[in-house]
């Protein structure tokens, strides 16, 4: 994550029950290397204390507006300055209208006044609090002023109703974060395709010929390209894998559907990462029933048809083509072999056996021109991280010729 490494993040913790969920929040963003100021609204501090957030970010948690400044550092001014985000999570129905109308009666509603960096909020309340036409309102005023909302998601609340007012998950909110504080990075104003996850061809309505792709690389190629500013679109068939927030997701099955999707995102696209495990065949009729198996019947024939190898298939001026190629034996001479075949600006070889379903993936990367990069073992969100930036810069070399 290294866009939120070194970040300073303000938390805002407002007075829902809600709140507990904060010191996951907290927790994960000092593990992932950001600075935490967290600040809890006196509702907030009835809930869940102080000295929790103090041991997880090792820094004051503040409350008071009225905290005692010194010659460098000044409350409420100070934290708003040097802030790169600003995250409200759980925000209340309270807290929302409070800072829709620009009320500054707290620490909280103090620092954002104070700011310029980015404000996102997290809804957490009842389902009649949050559908109610005044919290809607609010809600509308924050967004209209460049906040960005959160959710909330449907699920059991505090009462034990279910509705929709449930307080999306940490991932979800650090995605979101990550969103903001990319915003201006090297691939604003680009638009980049992804693809990811493993294609099912059905052989019956319930039988399919697959891979055993996870989708962790695409989604991370995904989150990488957002992280540097890019606007994405994520075509996946990866079914349990999280979507990285403000992501354009479709999801699809069979590659058919993958290659019409991806057909028609390229049409604005400035780069494609073809990360997805597409299947080279499949079945040339799909049974539309169940097959069974009978007495008399030892085996089964399946007679396969070539699909359409999608990257190879897409020819448009000016786009970035980056493709994947997962080996089980001669790793740099098939990678290379597709490299030129497909017309490629860089192709990303793995071997197959160690990297298929992996959380971890070695990796090389070989281009038309220039010595190839050898990476070591690495997490695979740390080898997308790697892909983005020769994306950015292929990008650039595009643009500037």
């Amino acid at each position: 994550m290294s866009v939120i490494k070194g970040s300073r993040i303000v938390l805002g913790v407002s007075g829902g029950i809600a709140a507990y969920k904060a010191a996951d929040l907290a927790s994960k963003l000092v593990q992932a290397g950001a600075v935490v100021d967290v600040i809890l609204t006196p509702a907030a501090s009835r809930l869940v204390g102080p000295a929790t957030f103090q041991a997880l970010t090792k820094r004051p948690v503040y409350s008071d507006v009225f905290v005692p400044w010194t010659e460098t550092w000044f409350g409420h001014i100070s934290l708003g300055h040097d802030a790169d985000a600003i995250a409200i999570a759980p925000a209340t129905a309270n807290t929302i209208a409070k800072l829709a109308h620009g009320l500054a009666d707290d620490m909280l509603g103090a620092v954002v006044l104070s700011t310029q960096a980015p404000l996102l909020f997290a809804p957490a309340m009842e389902h009649d609090m949050f559908q109610n036409a005044a919290t809607q309102a609010n809600l509308q005023m924050l967004r209209d002023r460049g906040a960005v909302q959160v959710g909330p998601e449907t699920g059991r609340l505090a009462s034990g109703e279910i509705g929709n007012g449930r307080m999306v998950s940490p991932e979800t909110i650090i995605s979101a974060i990550r969103l903001a504080l990319g915003r201006d990075g090297p691939l604003a104003g680009h638009h980049v395709v992804v693809t990811a996850g493993g294609t099912q061809e059905p052989v019956d309505p319930v039988r399919f010929l697959g891979n055993r792709s996870s989708g962790r690389m695409g989604h991370a190629l995904a989150q990488a390209a957002l992280d540097a500013g890019a606007r994405v679109t994520l075509i996946t068939a990866a079914s349990g894998q999280p979507v990285p927030f403000g992501s354009e997701t479709v999801r699809v099955r069979t590659s058919q559907e993958m290659l019409i999707a991806t057909t028609n995102a390229v049409e604005s696209a400035d780069a494609l990462i073809m990360s997805a495990a597409v299947a080279d065949f499949r079945p040339r009729e799909s049974a539309g029933e169940k097959i069974k198996k009978t007495s008399g019947n030892s085996g089964l024939t399946l007679e396969l048809a070539r699909n359409t190898d999608i990257i190879a298939s897409i020819d448009r001026q000016g786009l970035v083509k980056v493709g994947f190629a997962a080996e089980t034996e001669n790793l740099f001479e098939f990678a290379s072999a597709k490299l030129r075949e497909k017309h490629l600006d860089m192709i990303v070889a793995n071997d197959a056996e160690s990297t298929i379903g992996s959380p971890d993936s070695t990796a090389q990367f070989l281009f038309p021109d220039g010595d190839p990069v050898n990476l070591p073992r690495l997490p695979k969100e740390e080898v997308a991280e790697k892909v983005i930036c020769h994306v950015a810069r292929l990008c650039r070399q595009r643009i500037h010729g």
